[in-house]
């Protein structure tokens, strides 16, 4: 399973604080530490402002590459923004978080895509707006990979979110999801799965119970990537248990290696 990990985001109020001030040693500290927790790509999220997100989003990323080596996911709705993050980083390398099956979404993103060579998160949802059902989840994924398939977009590059919403306001969200992503790795011609893991929990106490379990549960059905904190206790623990349930890690033996270094 990739890991995707979130915490440099606008919208957590430190990291907005830093993103305005330009805290060159906030944000390097954030991706430093979640590198080292094992996180396979670091998100960058700098949505503070539309006037100053494609100028963050060049000093974010020229700011958390001095400190890590990890390949970045580059997370916003700008396409703007997107290609100056893009440009500063290795063709093929990053992730593009996200298109959707909106019209105008659809059609700025998906060309950066196919320029960049990036992997593609790939919302779930069209112009009918966030999706209630599975057949309204497959309505957008068809749109969107209609357009991919057009645009030369490789299957196996798109992983799509089937947008989980938060158990406490839609109990049946979580079940939907789970089986969204069996349905997707056996009908979406090789196209992944991913999620963003704490939507499932919010609003309620001790997240941290819900989202460990819950990536445990999408780890069984096939989840191929999530977008998570590697920072919350236990959390890539349970990812690394997954792995060797899952038959991903052979032998066990990343969990072994991952247990020697101090890592669980």
């Amino acid at each position: 399973m990739l890991i995707i990990a979130e915490r440099i985001n606008a919208t957590r109020k430190k990291v907005g604080a830093a993103l305005a001030a330009r805290d060159r040693a906030f944000l390097q500290d954030e991706a430093r530490r979640q590198a080292e927790a094992g996180a396979d790509f670091i998100d960058v999220n700098t949505a503070l402002a539309p006037a100053a997100e494609r100028d963050l989003m060049a000093w974010a990323v020229d700011t958390v590459r001095t400190v890590t080596d990890k390949p970045l996911s580059i997370d916003t709705a700008s396409p703007e923004a997107a290609r100056a993050g893009l440009e500063r980083l290795p063709r093929g390398s990053a992730f593009l978080n996200s298109v959707s099956g909106e019209t105008g979404r659809l059609d700025s993103m998906l060309p950066l895509a196919a320029e960049f060579l990036t992997h593609l998160v790939a919302l779930a949802m069209d112009d009918a707006g966030m999706p209630a059902t599975c057949a309204d989840r497959w309505r957008a994924i068809e749109r969107i990979l209609a357009a991919a398939d057009r645009a030369g977009i490789p299957r196996e590059r798109i992983y799509i979110d089937p947008l989980v919403r938060p158990v406490a306001t839609d109990p049946e969200q979580a079940a939907q999801c789970l089986q969204m992503i069996g349905e997707i790795r056996g009908r979406a011609g090789g196209a992944g799965t991913i999620l963003g893991l704490s939507n499932v929990s919010f609003g309620l106490p001790d997240r941290r119970h819900l989202n460990r379990t819950f990536l445990a549960m999408a780890a069984g059905a096939g989840l191929a990537a999530a977008i998570i904190d590697p920072l919350e206790p236990n959390l890539m623990a349970t990812v690394r248990a997954a792995a060797c349930l899952t038959g991903e890690d052979e032998y066990c033996m990343r969990y072994i290696a991952a247990k020697r270094e101090g890592r669980l």
